[in-house]
């Protein structure tokens, strides 16, 4: 979660962090963020409970939810998308993977440091 919020605050994205589902949840009643990042293993509340919550909700049924988290296996990954999420990564995640995901959402240009200008 740090890390991650790290990243995205050096490109220039505003950063609110949840502890968990719950937390997560909370803060969605306060703010509607873009995009939603989510792990799997959370306490309280996990990242599919957290998904049905926010596709049950009409005010968050349409915000894209990405999955990072290290579940690998195909059943966790397709169980994800059947509730909902959006994408699904897996840690250690490509950087430049999530932040072409999270341009394509919040229409900002990325252009990854190794491509032409």
């Amino acid at each position: 979660r740090k890390v991650t919020g790290r990243l995205l605050e050096r490109e220039g994205y505003r950063v609110i962090t949840a502890k968990d589902g719950v937390d997560a949840l909370e803060k969605l009643v306060e703010t509607l963020p873009d995009v939603v990042l989510s792990d799997i293993e959370m306490p309280r509340m996990d990242g599919f409970d957290l998904v049905r919550n926010i596709r049950s909700d009409a005010c968050t049924r349409d915000l894209p939810v990405i999955m990072i988290t290290s579940r690998l296996a195909e059943k966790h990954r397709s169980y994800a998308a059947e509730v909902g999420a959006n994408h699904y990564l897996g840690k250690p995640y490509q950087e430049e993977e999530l932040l072409t995901l999270l341009a394509g959402y919040t229409g900002r240009e990325y252009r990854p440091e190794s491509a032409p200008a």
